[in-house]
């Protein structure tokens, strides 16, 4: 039997500024040229598990830690950060608390810099490394400048030059686009091949990440670990939706045609499920069981958009004659790659930016001469980096920011604050530094800023990013009780998920176009579409062809309307 390359020992770690304990009694080994997914809920341990093997805690986290952990050969408790980093490579959830050039090529070569590598292997491996994740053309860019899936790329391209024996992925697909992110999980396959290294990833796109192969998944719940299991034996039980994470939608799709999930049937990957006759057509006769979806309501025009035109720089175009009508009530998703002007397009919306050409309407009136103000009174807008948005120190003074100046008194304020940090699952922290919380929890924290204004319509960027399924469920069903009594919601977002159970329309950009105004199933049904969008097809398609059940995107729908009853009932 191998030596672990990471192995925990009766292990608890709680942090100086905490009342409890955030892990209890790990015992766990990681053998070298693994490949481990750690998953569960938010509030579950896996950051902290992940910071005590890099070094940060108790380092940068003050902490007290009982029982043992050793890294590598090293006691990574009383072992420094530096000392730790040159085992373990990190790359962060939040890409912009990673950066320290001044350009992506400088960020790239950082770490060689520290090593005194000689100025012409550093240029070589800098190219090289930047040319395997995709940002070869970009070394001369400010990472400021550069899209959400950009940032994450040079993260990774930091963390390749240094030969470490571990790499550790803290939600590596958050701000990826669904393409990017499956050749993102391909290119962590690649390098470990390469490589022999141990990989540890944590994310809660459990879907994306099994797109090739893990060998075990570690899953928490409240500090502890719950389960360590081969992909194919964990998937077989309800463990995932016992403790919120959602399993691969192709399975819930088996199992709500009575199919039953086992480890022989390898259901860990769609591509390898063994399906035999029977459970065939159990999947037929549950979809020819469906009635027809009544048809939409028509509904008046709330926000138009009339070939729109902008570039940031002359003769650099970010958006081309964009024209399309969002109606008032609707649920509207924007998709398409990172960089394809998704964002550059909510800026417009808001004011933060001025077009070059073409009109931007709300109730047939052009809003172009309205102030960032005046429109901030209509339309509510959170943003992709909540660490952009946030100015307050505590959580309850951001969320009541807004109402300020509104009219309301003080006993209105706090009441509307209150329910709104209920709904988004932050109350129990009204009283708590910003400082002190998850990457996650802070885009909770801007969300409830944004709701807390009333506005008529709210644009999201990446609403659910970081989130797990019980709080990205719980923001997005508060975001369709909005929606039913009149608020009109758009999401930019890289959850092809997301997009299917709550938008029933979506716009796709690629390349500063809008090359589709479709229903979500449609999209996710048409592989050219899917190609030029970066977009990824779901694997829902996939069982409808395995099936013989056409068309694809009826039986997607079939799928959406029976998990959204489910979840409504609390089946």
């Amino acid at each position: 039997m191998p030596t672990p390359i990471i192995s925990f020992r009766n292990f608890s770690f709680q942090y100086r500024a905490q009342k409890k304990p955030t892990l209890y009694d790990i015992n766990l080994d990681i053998y070298p040229g693994e490949r481990v997914l750690v998953a569960g809920p938010s509030g579950s341990g896996k950051s902290t598990l992940a910071a005590c093997i890099n070094g940060l805690n108790p380092a940068n986290n003050p902490g007290e830690w009982s029982g043992s952990l050793t890294v590598d050969g090293v006691d990574a408790p009383k072992a420094g950060i530096f000392e730790l980093s040159h085992h373990v490579g990190t790359v962060l959830q939040d890409p912009d608390g990673q950066f320290i050039g001044l350009t992506v090529g400088e960020d790239i070569a950082f770490a060689l810099e520290n090593d005194c590598v000689a100025q012409e292997e550093m240029q070589e491996t800098t190219a090289r490394v930047a040319a395997l994740v995709g940002v070869q053309d970009h070394l001369e860019f400010a990472p400021h400048e550069l899209s959400g899936g950009q940032k994450q790329r040079v993260s990774l391209a930091g963390v390749m030059v240094d030969r470490v024996r571990i790499l550790l992925f803290d939600e590596p697909l958050a701000n990826l686009d669904p393409a990017t992110g499956k050749q993102a999980i391909e290119l962590i396959d690649e390098i470990q091949q390469k490589t022999d290294t141990t990989v540890l990833i944590i994310e809660h796109r459990l879907e994306d990440v099994l797109w090739r192969n893990v060998d075990r998944i570690v899953l928490m719940s409240e500090g502890r670990i719950v389960a360590d299991l081969h992909p194919d034996q964990l998937l077989s039980t309800d463990l995932l939706a016992r403790h919120g994470i959602r399993e691969p939608l192709y399975l819930t799709a088996l199992r709500y045609a009575g199919v039953a999930i086992t480890p022989e049937k390898h259901p860990a990957q769609i591509s390898t499920l063994v399906l035999d006759e029977p459970d065939i057509q159990k999947v037929q006769q549950w979809y020819h069981a469906a009635s027809a979806s009544p048809a939409p309501e028509a509904r008046p025009v709330l926000l138009e958009v009339r070939d729109l035109c902008f570039g940031y720089d002359k003769g650099r175009s970010t958006l081309q004659g964009i024209s399309f009508a969002i109606h008032k009530g609707e649920m509207v998703s924007i998709v398409g790659r990172n960089g394809a002007g998704k964002s550059t397009l909510s800026k417009l919306i808001c004011g933060f930016e001025t077009p070059d050409s073409g009109q931007i309407l709300m109730d047939g009136r052009d809003i172009g001469g309205d102030s960032i103000r005046e429109r901030a009174a209509r339309i509510g807008y959170v943003m992709q980096n909540p660490n952009q948005m946030i100015s307050k120190t505590m959580i309850y003074d951001e969320v009541a920011l807004g109402l300020a100046k509104s009219g309301l008194s003080d006993q209105e304020i706090r009441q509307r604050v209150e329910d709104t940090l209920k709904i988004c699952g932050l109350y129990p922290f009204r009283n708590w530094p910003i400082s002190a919380l998850s990457f996650g929890q802070k885009k909770r924290v801007t969300i409830a800023s944004v709701l807390a204004m009333g506005p008529e319509l709210i644009l999201l960027d990446e609403p659910t990013a970081g989130q797990d399924f019980h709080h990205y469920t719980e923001i997005m069903e508060f975001l369709r009780g909005l929606n039913a009594q009149g608020v009109t919601v758009v999401m930019i977002t890289h959850d092809m998920h997301l997009m299917l159970e709550y938008t029933p329309r979506a716009l796709v950009f690629s390349d500063g176009h809008l090359i589709a105004d479709r229903s979500a199933a449609e999209v996710l049904c048409d592989p050219e579409l899917i190609r030029q969008a970066s977009l990824k097809e779901t694997s829902l398609f996939t069982l409808a062809n395995r099936c013989g059940i056409t068309p694809p995107e009826r039986f997607v729908e079939r799928f959406i309307d029976t998990d959204r009853e489910v979840r409504n009932h609390g089946e």
